[in-house]
């Protein structure tokens, strides 16, 4: 039988404002509490989104702060990075639509309805679902929380380092030494 890697790309968006940038005008404040503007999360509005996909064998993550979560951007980066192998599961996303025309397998779950998992092949296992996808933005926004919000223009610098201690599935002795702090002698 052939094994198919299976991906679950998904998005999420982090209200991040200007946090450390200063305003002289007013007017604009450099964070917005309690951000409830309706509609999908940009840059702009101050909800920047992050698109991730997760290998579920291998459980890799790639992570990507994005301006906007349009078909064009998303395909685009999925293509760039070649990180879908086999097939890729999401939600039914705009930006997701014909990721076939990619050269992979695309299934979906629609959450408008109310379905989290489905069964695609009818041997009466639920193989389509993101659920994976959906649990690890808990632990991005745990990462993020004692930061007590970021600014969205170092949004990325934070996604990044939770996406390497995610991977860092092993820590020795050589990695406690790369990420500590020692003095030079001069």
């Amino acid at each position: 039988m052939f094994h198919v890697e299976v991906t679950e790309t998904d998005e999420v968006y982090q209200i991040a404002g200007e946090k450390g940038i200063a305003h002289l005008d007013p007017q604009d404040p450099p964070r917005r509490r309690a951000n409830k503007k309706k509609g999908l999360g940009n840059f702009a509005n101050d909800r920047p989104g992050i698109m991730g996909t997760i290998g579920r064998e291998t459980g890799l993550v790639r992570l990507h702060v994005r301006q906007r979560t349009t078909k064009v951007e998303v395909q685009s980066k999925l293509a760039e990075q070649r990180i879908m192998r086999g097939s890729c599961h999401t939600d039914e996303h705009l930006a997701y639509w014909k990721l076939a025309d990619l050269g992979v397998h695309h299934a979906t779950v629609c959450h408008h309805i109310k379905e989290w998992a489905k069964d695609d092949d009818g041997d009466g296992i639920n193989e389509v679902y993101t659920n994976t996808a959906e649990g690890f933005w808990t632990g991005l926004r745990n990462f993020l929380r004692p930061f007590r919000g970021v600014s969205k223009h170092y949004l990325w610098h934070y996604v990044g380092m939770h996406q390497w201690f995610h991977d860092t599935k092993i820590v020795t002795s050589e990695f406690i030494q790369a990420t500590a702090f020692t003095p030079q002698n001069t």
